[in-house]
Parts: structure tokens; sequence; C-alpha cells
């Protein structure tokens, strides 16, 4: 199979429920070419996205090669009474059984990125983790992934990571507010090692920035939207933004996006704004 290559904006298909099937079909229609869920019931339907893949593919619309696919895999303590393997198993046993229960619900035998979705302490990188990641590296080696990756990590639990020598993750996605910098530490990190940083809220946990006198004003020279600003913002710094949104619109709006370009003094600008 040929390989899909790395969007440049990947559509998120959180908090969607029954309308996930819907939204991730229409997301394709619009263009989007990366899509992003999760094997966690509480917040996701899997299930749905591979609803929605399957009918693009039976449409004509896409194959799935054209098609950038990124799960993950998910700890008790995210999930809720919906488990996609035996809570009572090793963790390794766990990391398997999402593994396979995900590449039922999406039609494939491989996705492209899976990520953990949160180490198993808010401070450090524990030995649940190494044996998490241990356990991902191994559904690569089977075939299962091309790529790994983590969310919702900080500096400490990055740099306590590779002191373990654990295999370097591909990705980073991180939820990045502007009143801390962007998570600029985090991203600086990801630079210095040639880790791709993906950004998700970047309009939601904004919303101080989508209204700042700047990024209005770039708005109204590039007849775009600010929306529009903040995504070709994160493009300029290095990210690869994420996009939850269900409307139409939003979603033609968003790649859209793509063809606008700010300074380098304006990214700085922007980067530097806080609440």
């Amino acid at each position: 199979m040929a390989e899909p290559a790395v969007p440049d904006l990947l559509y998120g298909t959180a908090w969607k429920e029954e309308r996930t099937a819907a939204l991730t079909e229409l997301a394709l229609r619009r263009g989007f070419r990366g899509i992003d869920t999760a094997n966690q019931r509480r917040h996701y339907v899997e299930a749905g996205v591979g609803e929605a893949l399957a009918a693009a593919y039976r449409a004509g619309l896409v194959t799935r090669a054209d098609v950038f696919l990124q799960t993950k895999f998910t700890y008790v303590r995210g999930q809720d009474h919906r488990l996609p393997y035996d809570p009572a198993a090793a963790i390794p046993t766990q990391v398997a059984q999402s593994m396979a229960s995900s590449l039922e619900h999406l039609g494939t035998d491989r996705v492209d990125s899976y990520v953990l979705h949160g180490p198993a302490s808010g401070r450090d990188w524990t030995d649940d983790d190494v044996d998490a990641w241990a356990a991902m590296v191994r559904e690569r080696d089977l075939g299962h992934t091309r790529w790994l990756g983590v969310s919702n990590v900080s500096l400490r639990h990055l740099v306590q990571m590779e002191a373990t020598g654990a295999e370097r993750p591909a990705f980073v996605q991180n939820r990045c507010y502007a009143r801390f910098g962007w998570d600029r530490a985090v991203r600086g990190f990801c630079v210095e090692r040639g880790i791709v940083y993906q950004g998700f809220s970047l309009l939601t946990a904004n919303p101080e920035v989508l209204q700042h006198p700047l990024v209005t004003r770039l708005a109204a020279r590039e007849k775009a939207t600010a929306a529009q600003i903040v995504f070709a913002f994160a493009r300029a710094v290095g990210m690869l933004p994420l996009t939850g949104t269900s409307d139409p619109e939003h979603m033609a709006l968003d790649l859209a996006s793509r063809a606008l370009s700010l300074s380098p003094d304006e990214a700085r600008a922007i980067e530097a704004l806080v609440s």
C-alpha cells in the first residue's frame, strides 16, 4: 500500500458522539486527508470514524492510501466503562488489545500514527509509561503503525522519557494555550529533536487571541477570519494544527488557511501575545 503523506492540517473527531460518522465523512469530502481519533469511548466514537472511511472508500472519494490515520491508546483512568481492553490485564496486553480494536474499528490493518493519549502521572514519566511505550514500539514493529507519538505531556515528561533511553516519538500532541507561550518549551524540545508538534484547541483555548487587535488587523488585511490567521500562525511556527469544527463552512475556511502566509515578524508577534 502506498503511504499517505503527513498532512498540514488534521481533523479531530473528539466530542462528536452520534455525529462522528457524518462529520468525519463531510471533512473528507471537504478535503481533509488527516484524521485524528482515539480508542476512548468517553470522548470519541472511533467506530464512527471507521464508518465514515468505509463510506468515503465506497464513494470513490479517497482510498486508504490517501488518508493519514492517527489513533491513541488511553489508560483506564482516562476511560469510562466502555473499555477496549481487559482492565485486569497487564499494560502491554491492554496496548495490544486496544490496537486490535482500533484496527477493527477503522477497517484497516495499519494506522499511520499511534499515540499514547497521556502519561499515567500528571507529573512524571512512570514505569507504566515505560511499559506502555515499549508495547507501542512492539505494535510498530509488528507493522500495525508507521509512527508513534505522545500526547498531553509536559517538558518534564519528555525529558524523563528521553532519559530512559526510549525510542523518540515522531509526534507530540498538546493543547496549546497562548497565555503559556503556545507551549513554547515543549515545541522547542520537539524542534531540537526533529519531532512534529501537533497543536489542538488552538481556537477554543485562546478566545482572547481571536479578538486581539493584531489578529483582527491581519485578518482584515488578508481578507481572512481570525481563526484562519491562528492556523497560519501555527504552521509558521512549525506546528501541525488540528481542527475539530463541525461547521461545513468552517471546514472549508480552515483548509483554505493553508494558502495564507505570515512574515516571521508577524508570527513572532502572535507568539508573544498573552491574555
